[in-house]
């Protein structure tokens, strides 16, 4: 067993390069601590975008940036491509899969959130979620084969069911999924099948169990987002609870009644549920979890009475006031930049620092469809051609790395003006 050995510096180990270690550790480049950062992934996943990756519009590399092309020539920053397995906090080891103990004066766990299947983990075999590049290639190949296989399919019911597409979920991965796929079957798609006519026969549901899409939104967006789906031709079920999934058919109650339909394509958005690290940090800590395993965390985003192990982004469960704050990337990035410059002026024996970490809300955004989308940024909201392009901006100026933003706003303008999809590769299993 390999144990990494501490240095004179303070020694900050962070493990999980989404928003909030990315944020974190971008604020101690060039600082008096070194910082080893552990992912399990060599790369940055941007994943917002990822709907846009299932559907065609966007390629896996626009949305995912090599973490040594980031950081690899930073001096006190050292990248390992390794998964966390276990944490010593008497001896301040981080545990990891390659028996790798690193030694930790302070430790950033922010290993994020999966999919959440409420206890039917059987679910995920017919209807895959959206939350690694893996999970957005498997989406894209159900979606591109069932419009295949319906254009060679002589059977009308056969063809009906590979062309009827079902989303669970009606937070913005649902929505922006929903309304991709509407423009694709009725737009994209309209003329470049022979033998199926995609606008006329092709049905895409959308299935949310509380009473409005985007349940996070101003109800007034909401409706104006239903009205958008709507429009679109997606039939949006909303107060309707999924009660089973088998055989290509969705079980849904809506009204006290039994209904359900049947589909070659179901696609998960909804719910999410923590990454191990939460067991295991309350295993090693005795600190408590919320229902879904994300971690209770101080005001200084702390673990219990353990100073020097800070949880953060979708896994921290962070009380602000009467309310949680939401698993979104502005929250991750705050907490990491916070979590940061607590570390360093610590370090640096400063008195006068931040010690409880206030959000900054800067709002809601969701993009429907092609000029269509919503954003609430608190002090104004917005809808149509105006929102979806604070949308396209927005999203463009969290990409990380020049090559990626030029890459994805020329493919989206390509896409504007033909309203085609240009990664439609299939991997056949």
């Amino acid at each position: 067993m390999m144990n990494i050995p501490k240095g004179n510096r303070h020694h900050v180990v962070v493990v999980g390069a989404g928003f909030g270690g990315l944020y974190a550790v971008n604020e101690l480049v060039d600082s008096n601590v070194d910082v080893t950062l552990v992912d399990r992934r060599n790369f940055h996943l941007f994943q917002p975008l990822l709907y846009q990756v299932a559907t065609g519009t966007i390629s896996a590399t626009d949305v995912s940036a090599p973490i040594r092309s980031i950081f690899g020539k930073k001096e006190n920053i050292t990248v390992r491509l390794d998964s966390a397995t276990g944490i010593d906090v008497r001896s301040k080891h981080l545990n990891t899969k390659s028996h790798t103990r690193i030694k930790y004066d302070d430790l950033i766990i922010a290993t994020g959130v999966s999919h959440h299947y409420f206890g039917h983990y059987e679910w995920q075999k017919n209807a895959p979620g959206l939350k690694t590049i893996e999970d957005a290639l498997e989406m894209r190949r159900k979606i591109f084969t069932a419009f295949e296989l319906a254009e060679n399919e002589s059977d009308p019911l056969r063809r009906k069911q590979l062309l009827t597409f079902v989303i669970v979920g009606g937070g913005p991965t649902g929505v922006e999924l929903a309304g991709a796929l509407a423009d694709l079957a009725y737009k994209t798609f309209e003329k470049q099948f022979h033998n199926i006519n995609t606008k006329k026969e092709c049905s895409i549901y959308l299935i949310e169990g509380l009473p409005n899409v985007l349940p996070s939104f101003k109800e007034s967006l909401s409706e104006v987002t239903r009205g958008y789906l709507t429009e679109m031709g997606v039939k949006v079920l909303t107060s309707s609870l999924v009660t089973d999934i088998q055989n290509d058919t969705v079980f849904y109650k809506i009204d006290n009644k039994s209904k359900k339909i049947e589909a070659k394509t179901i696609l998960w958005g909804a719910g999410v549920m923590a990454s191990v690290m939460g067991k295991i940090l309350s295993d090693a800590t005795g600190v408590k979890l919320d229902s879904v395993g994300r971690v209770v965390v101080n005001k200084d985003f702390t673990v219990g009475k353990h100073d020097d192990i800070f949880v953060i982004g979708d896994l921290a469960r962070f009380k602000e006031g009467n309310d949680f704050l939401p698993g979104v990337a502005t929250v991750a990035m705050q907490s990491g930049e916070f979590v940061a410059k607590l570390i360093k002026n610590r370090v640096e024996n400063k008195k006068n620092y931040k010690k409880e970490f206030k959000y900054k809300n800067k709002g809601n955004l969701a993009v429907i469809g092609r000029n269509k989308a919503v954003a609430d940024l608190g002090f104004i909201t917005s809808k149509g051609f105006i929102a979806w392009l604070l949308w396209i901006f927005i999203h463009i100026l969290y990409l990380i790395g020049f090559g990626s933003k030029v890459s994805v706003l020329t493919k989206w303008a390509l896409s504007y003006f033909n309203q085609d999809k240009g990664n439609r590769l299939i991997f056949i299993k």
